[in-house]
């Protein structure tokens, strides 16, 4: 069933700024069938191959996180990069207010895509991010991740990185603080089953902001951050490529957290000319938690 967008709410508490860097992973998407998937359609809404689930991504399960910061994460590699993500940014510890944008000084920006709608989508926007060099960060939706797990060991794979987008994509403002519960901790383990963590970022569906009922439902869960973002071209109500592509790269700036969709042929054919653009504005696409990562 269709979901409504996840949309601004006047009212609800912005989020904090926080802090910035970039690589990719040239990826082989020859594993992942055509079948499709149900989509984020319009009007919806929030990072494989043959990798093994316990390997396949360095994102520790947020408990883990928070006892384990320096383990070792998932290095990734690229013709302009060669570094090693060390962990978890240290804002993925420590609770506090939703994650809006990074640090404003740098050079890095984080695309954040919501993970649903046709597979054949997510293999064109992954095929684009790679010929790019571009990292993203995908927040997976439970019930597209559980019946699809290999895409997203596909984008584990190629070096980007997952996120929860909670169960089954509800209105969370409208929940009751049990069933923000069971949305969060549900999408966690649909994450874990896929790729063998449930990462440290929670994004939730139908709202662009987190409530407190929202916040202790991802804690519950063992995410100590919600994560919101900046720039959003509303790229869900398909207005087109053009008005996906100018929008997001008038709005975008250094540490900018871009809201875009999978799921919609108007994102899939923009991502090419927005990925362009931000190299021309001296730009570079990046993890949430590179961007994040203190230097």
């Amino acid at each position: 069933m269709e979901q409504p967008p996840d949309r601004p709410d006047p009212g609800t508490e912005p989020g904090r700024p926080v802090v910035g860097r970039r690589a990719v992973l040239a990826i082989g998407l020859t594993g992942i069938s055509g079948a499709a998937l149900a989509g984020c359609a319009t009007g919806s809404d929030r990072g494989a191959g043959a990798v093994k689930a316990s390997t396949a991504g360095a994102q520790p399960t947020p408990g883990a996180a928070t006892t384990s910061p320096t383990s070792p994460a998932r290095a990734t590699t690229s013709s302009a990069s060669t570094a090693t993500t060390k962990g978890p940014p240290r804002i993925a510890l420590t609770p506090g207010p939703d994650i809006t944008h990074g640090p404003r000084t740098g050079d890095q920006v984080a695309l954040t895509f919501h993970g649903q709608g046709p597979e054949s989508m997510a293999r064109d926007i992954l095929a684009a991010c790679a010929s790019a060099e571009a990292e993203v960060t995908v927040f997976a939706v439970g019930t597209w991740l559980q019946q699809y797990p290999h895409v997203g060991r596909a984008v584990v794979a190629a070096g980007h990185e997952l996120g929860n987008h909670t169960w089954s994509h509800q209105q969370m403002k409208q929940l009751s603080r049990s069933q923000a519960v069971d949305e969060a901790e549900r999408g966690a383990r649909a994450l874990k089953a896929a790729v063998g963590t449930a990462g440290w970022w929670f994004r939730p569906s139908g709202t662009q902001h987190s409530t407190p009922t929202i916040r202790a439902a991802a804690a519950a869960a063992g995410y100590h951050r919600c994560v919101s973002y900046d720039v959003d071209p509303e790229d869900f109500l398909d207005p087109g490529a053009h008005a996906v592509r100018t929008r997001t790269l008038a709005a975008v700036r250094p540490g900018s957290v871009v809201s875009l969709h999978f799921g919609h042929q108007g994102t899939v054919d923009a991502l090419p000319g927005i990925l362009a653009g931000l190299h021309a504005k001296g730009l570079r696409p990046s993890t949430l938690s590179t961007l994040l990562q203190e230097p």
